[in-house]
């Protein structure tokens, strides 16, 4: 190279920008790395429903989606609504959100979009902020066959940054149903895998080699699971009969992922569906293995089926829902079992209840990454429990300023909603004396226990003052205080 040509590159490395950290980061996941093949399934001509033949219309889809689609078709990219959002209009559903799918790539969105941000290493996706709203939107991905960032191990895929065409990104979904493409250039819907079929007929099928997709993403048993109990949907045959021999790949899955998944499960109004199908399918003895050897006691499942419906009901009315007062309900029993265990060791209540309660979820969350500000609270609920179900006192009322004191209450009624005996008495106490005014909570605490407030008015007595006696005659004065 000659020198000019060096001094030339020496100027141009001084004046190119440098980059963030996140661009960085972007720019590395974005880097080409060897990955193991997996054969292309055969490309086939879509089924393109002109807008006329379908039912989903611009309206029913949120104005900020909208508008990326137009932001990305006007500047030359193809722009479709795909997924979630698709398949919940075409049922009748109101969709939580819209995911945007083009060819445009991430630094490409970015650049269009003046709130965006960038995220994600195993899939990079842009997120594009309205508000409080936020509107995905992903590459079209490609077969790993094709180079790119694309990673697999032991079958898994570990990052998936492979970029390609809309033919190939339709093979690479998971669900037929979830394949349905809304392009916004002529409003047609397009159906490469048969999903409206399967949407018309209510059957949830995997597309591709069903052990396969499994093993690339075990999560995805979990999401069949999820679609038929929200859309009351069939699993077909062949997607349903290898989860029965696949649970064991959950436990390689990231435990905060799964934590994430069964908050989709059980708060999504459909809970006891889905506690009822993971059951069917043996998932939940490998989500929740402490509670699924307990659930041979009729009082456990009782317990679980009503903390579920509750949970659906709240939800139908928009009412807010706690998932530390889930995994309260879902882990009590087994609780209660290491708390017998330490008490036949010898050790206090208070003692039992603290042992048990870190063994059980120390285990739990080697499983479902419960956050710990969740494990705080579900820790509070069960100490409370003892405290609600004490001989009534003074004390009662600052419990009802502790902080975690509706969360126990509402925990206790549940239980004797549940049909516990031993709790039936006190639910009904407190409900009174929650709800009450000073003098009700009064005769609560003092009429219904008279020998309790009679011990109490006793101690609280003052003590008379000594009547004073007359000297006796030459005896000498009294300097101590005391008659004797």
């Amino acid at each position: 190279m000659s020198p000019y040509r060096r001094l030339i590159n020496g100027i141009k490395n001084i004046l190119r920008p440098q980059k963030t950290s996140k661009e960085a980061v972007v720019d590395a996941v974005l880097q080409p790395q060897t990955s193991v093949q997996i054969k292309p399934p055969v490309t086939h001509v879509p089924l393109r429903i002109p807008r006329a033949e379908h039912s989903l219309s611009r309206s029913m889809i949120s104005k900020s989606a909208v508008s990326v689609l137009y932001k990305l078709h006007n500047a030359g990219y193809q722009a479709f609504l795909v997924g979630g959002g698709v398949r919940d209009v075409l049922v009748g559903r109101r969709p939580k959100d819209f995911d945007v799918v083009t060819n445009a790539l991430p630094e490409q969105v970015r650049s269009l979009f003046r709130h965006c941000r960038l995220i994600g290493r195993r899939f990079v996706l842009a997120h594009v902020y309205f508000g409080d709203e936020i509107v995905e939107v992903a590459t079209f991905r490609a077969q790993h066959d094709k180079g790119g960032d694309g990673v697999i191990q032991d079958g898994r895929i570990i990052r998936d940054n492979v970029y390609g065409t809309i033919d190939e990104d339709a093979w690479r979904r998971d669900f037929t149903i979830n394949a349905l493409y809304y392009d916004i250039s002529d409003f047609a819907l397009l159906d490469y895998t048969g999903g409206m079929k399967d949407l018309d007929e209510g059957v949830i099928r995997l597309i591709g080699d069903p052990i396969q997709r499994y093993q690339e993403d075990p999560v995805r048993m979990l999401r069949a699971i999820r679609f038929a109990a929200k859309l009351k949907f069939t699993i077909d045959n062949s997607t349903s009969a290898p989860i029965f021999q696949l649970p064991h790949l959950l436990k390689d899955v990231n435990t905060s992922r799964l934590y994430e998944e069964i908050l989709k499960l059980f708060f999504s109004g459909h809970s006891l569906q889905s506690f009822n199908l993971l059951r069917d399918y043996k998932l939940f003895d490998h989500l929740f293995p402490q509670t699924a050897a307990c659930l041979n006691n009729p009082e456990a499942v009782t317990l679980l089926n009503h903390v579920f419906k509750n949970t659906d009901e709240r939800l139908m009315l928009q009412k807010p829902v706690s998932p530390a007062f889930l995994f309260a309900a879902l882990l009590w029993q087994p609780l209660q079992q290491q708390i017998a265990k330490y008490s036949a060791e010898g050790k206090t209540e208070q003692d039992s209840l603290f042992a048990a309660s870190r063994d059980v979820l120390t285990r739990q969350v080697q499983r479902v990454g419960i956050p710990k500000r969740v494990s705080l609270v579900i820790h509070e609920i069960w100490l409370m429990q003892p405290r609600l179900t004490r001989r009534k006192s003074k004390r009662n009322f600052a419990l009802l300023e502790h902080g975690s004191f509706k969360a126990g209450y509402d925990f206790l009624l549940l239980r004797a909603s549940a049909g516990d005996s031993s709790v039936g008495e006190y639910a009904t106490w407190w409900t009174q004396f929650f709800h009450g005014d000073d003098a009700t909570r009064n005769n609560l605490l003092f009429a219904e226990e008279p020998r309790q407030a009679a011990a109490t008015v006793k101690r609280i007595r003052r003590r008379r003052k000594p009547s004073k006696r007359p000297l006796q005659k030459d005896a000498p004065p009294n300097i101590n205080g005391s008659d004797e």
